[in-house]
Parts: C-alpha cells; structure tokens; sequence
C-alpha cells in the first residue's frame, strides 16, 4: 500500500491525514475486486480457512463487507461495481436471510451502505432490481437474531425499508424491537453488555453504538439521537483510555480479526456531535490505530485483509470467522463521511490519555481498572468484571494489555490446583486505584482478588477459599511483551520463590508485585513499592514516596483505604 507522505505539521503525532485515509481505502477496494465472483454478487477471498456458515455465507460477506467500505468512500465507480453485485446477488445467487442465519449480518451491511449513498446506488437501479432487492433484505424484518447486538441487524435493514416505504409497519416494529431489547443490556455509564452476563468487549463500539446512534442520526430523529447520543458521548470518555501510545488497542475480546474497526465509535461521536473528545485527539486516536495495523503487517502483499491481529493469527479467530471477516474493518473509514473541510480533519493532532500523563482509571459498569503510563504508551485493562467462557483466553484473564497477547500456559492467572480456570467471576468494586473480583476457580475453591495500581506498578492479592489444606497455588503475571517491554513479578505474601505456594487450613492469601513497563530506566521493582502484612491480616501498601494504601482482602470481599 503506497502512502502519501506523512504531514508531520497536521498531525505531529501520526503523520496522518484525510488522505491517507482515502488512499488506505482505495487500495483496501482496489485489492478486493480481483475475488469478484457471480457476477460481483460474491467475494471469494483466498485461504483456506471457511468460517462454519460455509463459502457461500463467505462470499456474501465479502461483498457487503467491502460494500460498506465503498459506501464510506462514496466513490461512484466502484459503487456501480456493487450495483451489479446486488442485482446478481438477489437475483438467485444470495442465500436466504434465515432465523439466527450469517446473512441476517450481511444484510445489515448491505441495508447500511444502501441508506448511505442512496442518490448514488439504489436510487440508480431499475424497478426489478430494487424489488428483489427488497425481498431479499425483507426476510431480516422477521428473522429472528441471536439475543446480542445481533438484535441490531434487523433495527439496520428496518431503519432503510423504512425510509424506502418498503413494509413500513414490519420495519417499524423491527426498529422498535431491536431497540427495546438492549435495554435490558445498557448497565449505565455508557457501556452495554453484549447479551445476558457480562460480556465486555469491543462490540460495545463497533456494535453496540454504532447502530443505534446511526440510526437515529440517519432518520433524523432527535428524541432517539438524544438517548443513544448520551450513552455515547459517556462511553467515549472512558474508551479514549483504550489505546496506547503506538496506536493499538486493548488485545482483549472476540473478534479482534476487525483490527482498526475500534475506531469506528471514534468517528461517530465527532459525526454526530456526541463526543467528550476534540478533533484532534479523535483524529489522532483514530489515525494512529490505523496505522498501528498498517505498519504491522495487516495488509498482506495482495494488498488483502489477512485473519488475524498483526499478520495472519488463527489464536485470535472464531468459529464464525471467514476469509472475508476482517472487513468488518469498513466501519473504521465512517470518518471519511465527514467532508475534507471538517474540523476533525483541519484541526492538528493532539494527544491522546496516555500521551498525557500517568493514568489509574475505575470504569464501573464493567468493573474494570485502566492503567496507563506515559513514559511508555503502555495501557493495561485490570479485568475484574468481564466474561465470557466461550473465548477464553480473551475475556477470563486478569489483565490485559495493548503490548501483549494471552498466552497459552496462563498468564494473568491464579491456578489452584493445576487448573487455571476463572469463571463466574463476580465484581466487588472499582475505586481509587483498585479494583476487585470473586471467582471461581479448581478443585471448588473461590478465589477473591484484588489489584491495586500505581504508575506501572501492581500489588495483585488472592485469597483461596474452599480449597483442602495443601492445595498448591500458583500465581501468574503479564506474558512476554514485545522488543523493549519487560514484564517483572516478585513473590511478597505466601509465595515462595518460584511464584507457588500452598493452602492451609483455612483462608489464604497470596500477594505478588507485578509490572509490565517499556521504561528504560525504570526503578527496580522492589524499590517502587513496599508491602507489609500485619498481624490482623491489614496489607500496607507505599509507593515509594508517592503515598499509601491500606488493604483488607477475606471473606466478606475487600476494604481499601488510601492514605494520601
């Protein structure tokens, strides 16, 4: 992919401009159109890798996938190109838009691209082709979705019926389902759960809110527009925080093939209005997720989107995976709705929350506590209240981080027995510089945990409960990071040297200091923090000469009190 030449005035932080975000996109369609088959109605994606809907589900979602991204760009060419796609696609080549079917996805694609250039695609095709077309997207007013932001594809395709006059009255009840269902999944602050439990990830931005804000912004309705409006704006001010120095984000969540899509949520509180952050911190967030992947390998020589995170990546993939997956990444190029003469592309860059200063960050609704350091750029997610067992290891960990990946033999753990599990994880709480979690764990024992952070340091304490007497426990840190980032983990309560330790006869606790940092001259780590345990079991903790904290972890859950 040839690049224009960085704009380092613009934007000092990434070198990155509107026309850089042109040419990636351009190049992105220009690769993909080689794999046109049937007519343009499929995209068939080299590999041999099929996601377990089969190829032509594939196909499908290969063609809306990069629909979505030639309806960002608004190019009239390539549009007509996805014209004669649609035509052949819903003349017969198509599956069927079937109950809790990968189509029903597709279509909300499909649907979106369509209400986005109207003037420029549907309102072009003949009569035939737009009924077909009708019929075929119809099916999704009565599909019934998987209960998560799958409930949204439905709200998309009734949104443009709506506005075609297709179905009216389907279509509205569709809208109205759709958007009465996450209701019960908004948990306040700004952030849903992707279904029942608690699933925190990603598809908060690139789903979550994504539909339902476009949809009110597209059918202009303000009531709506103020609704989702809000929670976006509110979740802005925490996802900002998500991204590190070098552009990447949290490697945390299914899905993560969809690489640079984390900035779609970005882009759409500036195109709406709905947004904490300036135009130029959005740019540079954005810009500099973009060009994170770029850099690294994402495009592979054919210019194509490869499955996985980096380079190809089977570790980050999921059944549901095709070839065509990872262009779900369109929704990154919504920005380019935006016209040139927008402040978020005049404005220059500024930096982002971890440019700025050293961050301890408590987000309550999913309980989770960001660490971030400006020294490095390094950001890690203290998880203490997300789940989802079906994706283990990108959701049970303790932490997470933008410089590491989960690693097969267990970081971020605590293995009772000889199993590593965590599951019904149960939050305590989020506070100033902490955060807390009951879980689940070997042999039937709970494990109460508690993380405590400041700079890049981290006190983690576990209390074992429920485990026989002499049950080995072992206590894990961050996995290896990349060139230049060292990860530290010492023993201090009930560890021995090799990180291991032993129940007793009741309660136990196991405390270790942790730190990920790419500080070159960091202090050594047992100089930057003192812990001590007393007699009635109180942890003190000092950091350095940076203030204190005093700690109870037991049955009952956990007491913190900072000591200014």
């Amino acid at each position: 992919m040839h690049l224009p030449c960085e704009d380092r005035t613009l934007s000092p932080h990434t070198g990155f401009t509107r026309a850089h975000w042109e040419v990636a996109a351009d190049a992105l369609l220009a690769a993909t159109e080689p794999y046109a088959a049937e007519g343009g109605a499929l995209y068939q994606f080299p590999g041999a890798h099929t996601s377990w809907s089969g190829q032509l589900s594939d196909g499908l979602e290969g063609y809306a996938r990069t629909l979505l991204l030639a309806a960002f760009r608004r190019d009239e060419t390539v549009l007509e190109r996805y014209a004669d796609g649609l035509a052949a696609g819903v003349s017969g080549v198509w599956p069927r838009i079937e109950d809790r079917s990968q189509p029903l996805v597709e279509a909300a694609s499909i649907a979106l691209a369509l209400r986005l250039t109207r003037p420029l695609l549907w309102d072009r095709l003949d009569d035939g082709v737009r009924e077909r077309a009708v019929g075929w997207l119809g099916d999704a007013l009565w599909a019934e979705a998987w209960p998560c932001n799958w409930e949204l594809f439905p709200v998309t395709v009734g949104g443009f019926l709506k506005e075609i006059g297709y179905e009216t009255e389907a279509a509205g009840k569709a809208i109205d389902r759709g958007l009465e269902r996450i209701e019960g999944w908004y948990v306040g602050g700004g952030w849903y759960t992707d279904g029942d439990g608690r699933k925190y990830d990603y598809y908060n931005g690139w789903a979550m809110h994504l539909y339902p804000v476009l949809h009110a912004w597209l059918a202009d309705d303000s009531r709506l527009l103020s609704l989702y409006g809000d929670r976006l704006e509110a979740h802005l001010a925490d996802y900002a925080h998500l991204f590190g120095g070098d552009g990447a984000p949290l490697h945390q969540g299914r899905s993560l093939t969809y690489r640079f899509a984390t900035t779609a949520p970005l882009w759409l509180g500036a195109l709406t209005g709905r947004t904490p952050l300036t135009p130029g911190e959005t740019r540079r967030l954005a810009s500099g997720a973009l060009k994170y992947f770029l850099d690294r390998g994402a495009v592979n020589a054919d210019g194509l989107l490869t499955l996985g995170w980096h380079g190809p990546d089977e570790a980050v993939l999921q059944g549901y995976s095709g070839p065509a997956s990872p262009y779900w990444a369109s929704k990154a190029f919504l920005g380019l709705l935006l016209p040139p003469e927008h402040e978020v592309w005049t404005a220059t860059e500024e930096p982002g929350p971890v440019e700025r200063a050293d961050v301890v960050r408590s987000i309550g609704a999913p309980n989770w506590l960001i660490q971030s350091t400006r020294s490095d750029g390094l950001v890690r997610l203290h998880n203490h209240g997300s789940e989802d067992v079906r994706y283990d290891p990108y959701y049970t960990r303790l932490a997470y981080s933008t410089v590491t990946t989960p690693s097969p033999s267990y970081d971020n753990s605590v293995i009772v027995g000889d199993d590593p599990s965590r599951t019904d994880i149960e939050p305590l709480g989020v506070g100033d510089g902490w955060a807390a979690s009951r879980h689940a764990a070997g042999g039937g024992a709970r494990v109460t945990s508690l993380v405590l952070a400041h700079g890049a340091v981290e006190v983690r304490a576990h209390l074992v409960t429920g485990a026989e007497s002499g049950t080995p426990v072992r206590v894990t840190g961050w996995a290896g990071g990349g060139e230049g980032v060292r990860a530290e983990i010492l023993p201090v309560v009930g560890l021995g040297s090799e990180l291991s330790g032993v129940t007793g006869d009741g309660d136990s606790l196991f405390v270790a200091v942790v730190r990920l940092s790419g500080e070159v001259e960091a202090v050594a780590l047992e100089d930057a923090v003192s812990v001590r345990r007393d007699n009635a079991g109180v942890l003190h903790v000092r950091w350095g000469d940076e203030g204190a904290v005093e700690a109870r972890v037991d049955s009952a859950g956990v007491d913190v009190t900072v000591v200014r």
